[in-house]
């Protein structure tokens, strides 16, 4: 099924990153510290070069130490003025929604207005041993969760009760946010359930795509639009992230991408249960069958394109980075989606 995008709200672009670990020129790690610095700088240009959009995913290992993204957003912050900055994804399981709700209505005042936050169930597990959940409780706690942060956005004060944190009772939860509210999203991995979860909630459809076809997930912006028409609730963006990696030319894309996927990959693969990538799959998943957007800017333009296309979808969050990549060709990465894949795709989809 092939659909246009939603023409009832704007095309937007962000940029994703997990905050993985980047070399220097001799190919070290470069430290944590070092890592999270570059990062500052990578939002800062985002933010130059006009994306929409730059959101930090929380993780809690030696890989991607992001594990406090609203710290380093509100760095993004104070030295930008128009990208909105946000989280991708916040892993709500195993958090708590009222520290998660001040945390990013602190972000939208520092911001002025631009926080944003995507909330998930938490596809890398990590957090959940970290704080003391049982992973036998993981969709109870992001279904109880989920349901006080929609509490929450709805202003104070604030009445609830469940079995995961301590009642609420006429709560007041500050800072309230300047213009009552900020975007919310939920980040989507392959769950209809999560779909109409988004739905009853009113919350934003994030697809989250790392793999195989886009278009296996065409049917899940119609469920989502059906579910909030049965729901009594007005039409929501659907937003895409998706993994990729943007060079000069495809030749220079593919041979910077390609190793540190290979690697990152093949480790995660013990722990997440992925098949080992071969340089067979990797061309494929940067084909047009895949979730890959790794080339040049017309090569990536095109591709989102497609993908924006075949899902209906208005957003699209470009997941940058790999392991091992250096702060140089990030930043190059991030100047060409700005300068060329944006307004490219823009054009593409007149």
């Amino acid at each position: 099924m092939t659909t246009t995008p939603t023409r009832s709200f704007p095309l937007t672009f962000g940029l994703d990153t997990f905050g993985d670990v980047t070399h220097d020129a001799d190919d070290r790690p470069l430290s944590h510290a070092q890592t999270i610095r570059n990062l500052v700088e990578q939002g800062v240009l985002a933010d130059q070069v006009g994306i929409d959009f730059f959101g930090i995913g929380e993780h809690h290992t030696d890989d991607f130490p992001l594990s406090a993204a609203d710290v380093v957003l509100g760095a993004i912050a104070a030295r930008t003025t128009q990208i909105h900055v946000g989280s991708a994804v916040t892993v709500l399981s195993s958090d708590d929604p009222v520290r998660v709700f001040q945390r990013y209505s602190t972000l939208d005042a520092i911001s002025g207005g631009r926080a944003e936050v995507i909330l998930g169930r938490g596809s890398s597990i990590d957090s959940f041993p970290l704080f003391g959940y049982d992973l036998a409780d993981y969709e109870d706690l992001f279904e109880e969760k989920t349901n006080l942060f929609a509490e929450l956005m709805k202003g104070s004060p604030v009445t609830w009760q469940g079995k995961t944190r301590a009642s609420l009772f006429n709560q007041d939860v500050v800072p309230h946010p300047e213009s009552g509210t900020f975007p919310v999203w939920i980040g989507v991995g392959g769950s209809p359930q999560s779909v109409i979860r988004a739905a009853h909630y009113g919350f934003s459809l994030m697809l989250a795509i790392i793999g195989g076809s886009p278009a296996r997930f065409a049917p899940f912006p119609e469920l989502f639009r059906q579910a909030l028409d049965s729901f009594g609730r007005a039409p929501l963006p659907v937003g895409v992230h998706s993994p990729g990696h943007v060079a000069a030319t495809d030749k220079q894309a593919r041979e910077e991408f390609w190793p540190r996927y290979r690697e990152v990959i093949s480790r995660y693969s013990k722990i997440r249960g992925f098949a080992i990538p071969t340089e067979e799959s990797f061309m494929h998943e940067i084909g047009p069958g895949g979730a890959l957007h790794v080339g040049s800017p017309e090569t990536v333009a095109q591709k989102i394109a497609q993908t924006l296309t075949s899902l209906g979808a208005n957003r699209f969050d470009l997941k940058y980075g790999m392991g091992g990549l250096s702060q140089d060709a990030l930043m190059t990465n991030i100047e060409l989606y700005g300068t060329h894949v944006i307004p490219r795709v823009r054009e593409l989809l007149g």
